[in-house]
């Protein structure tokens, strides 16, 4: 497949503007089995989130929101609940971060963190940033951001009729799940990794790294000292599946992409089945292998200065990629040699 025949995709980080509004619901569109259904406060309200987010463009600060009293209640009540799990359930990476973020960015039982100041944070940390969403990206695009270590983030928070339950992502989800991995070096390349993979592969292909991502991102677990514990941001915002994945009720399967991409997975309920990753960086590395199998008669490379992806589709820039790398490398080595 020549390069003129793959599916578009973004070179420039600003690109990212151009699908950030194709979202799958928008504002008050929500499913009559959702709790804020018939809440016309609370759909008048997530109308108001979505409006931000959709007006928001690469570049600009991330908008600031005050958030009612009964939206902090909602929060309160979730961070208390998680707080109590994450020292026994959440991995190592996590709770070294969590602490910092309450230090950095304001986290606690009566404050909702900004995405402004959380996206600061992981970028001086790892390089990632948040960007307000309005609503459910496609696989493709929401993976094409992740790329240029951009995490799409909702700011809306769950409806307080159930605090402990929400049929889609929410910023306890983003903030309490995913942001503090974001945080650390291995973790945000292993994403990046999957974004990258994604840009310009077929169909069938983009949908296999979204289910490798839900799999790993959302619902992975790891082990540590001989016992699991879960990195996964769809466990460590649910206070339910945070307890039952570690109960051993369920089966968990050593991570293996080339398998793991073809295992199918219910959206509203527990899952039957978890993969466990033997670390972030040997998860990286399978994901690099996996990524070579996917029909690109091309490569892509990130380039963190011009935050732009660099796409290689002969073997002469291939290899000149690599004498430069190695180039590179070699001056690092004669800098510290100095030292």
């Amino acid at each position: 497949m020549g390069l003129d025949a793959v599916p578009w995709f973004p070179r420039r980080i600003r690109e990212l503007d151009r699908f950030a509004n194709q979202i799958l619901s928008y504002g008050d569109e929500l499913d009559a089995d959702h709790p804020g259904f018939t809440d016309p406060v609370y759909r008048s309200r997530r109308k108001y989130f979505a409006d931000i987010a959709y007006n928001y463009k690469h570049g600009q600060p991330l908008p600031r929101v005050e958030y009612t009293p009964e939206e902090v209640e909602t929060w309160r009540t979730i961070y208390r609940k998680l707080t109590t799990l994450y020292p026994t359930h959440a991995c190592k990476e996590h709770n070294y971060v969590f602490p910092l973020l309450v230090q950095n960015c304001n986290y606690s039982e009566n404050c909702i963190p900004q995405l402004e100041d959380v996206s600061n944070f992981l970028k001086d940390c790892t390089g990632f940033t948040l960007r307000p969403v309005a609503g459910l990206l496609s696989s493709r695009d929401f993976l094409a951001g992740l790329a240029f270590r951009v995490f799409h983030s909702t700011q809306y928070i769950r409806h307080p009729s159930k605090p402990l339950y929400t049929p889609e992502p929410d910023v306890c989800h983003e903030l309490l799940g995913h942001a503090p991995l974001f945080a650390d070096p291995s973790f945000a390349q292993f994403s990046q990794e999957i974004g990258l993979a994604s840009l310009g592969a077929p169909d069938e292909h983009v949908e296999k790294l979204a289910t490798l991502f839900w799999f790993t991102v959302e619902y992975g677990l790891c082990r540590e000292n001989n016992e699991l514990r879960a990195y996964g941001a769809g466990l460590l915002s649910s206070y339910g599946e945070l307890q039952y994945c570690l109960e051993g009720k369920a089966e968990v399967k050593p991570f293996e992409p080339s398998k793991t991409c073809e295992q199918k997975y219910p959206i509203t309920e527990y899952q039957p089945v978890y993969f466990e990753a033997e670390s972030f960086d040997d998860a990286k590395e399978k994901m690099i292998k996996f990524a070579e199998t996917i029909p690109r008669s091309f490569s892509v490379r990130y380039n963190p200065y011009t935050q732009s992806i660099e796409v290689l589709d002969s073997k002469l820039q291939v290899e000149n990629l690599i004498r430069n790398l190695n180039q590179e490398t070699q001056n690092l080595l004669n800098v510290f040699k100095k030292l």
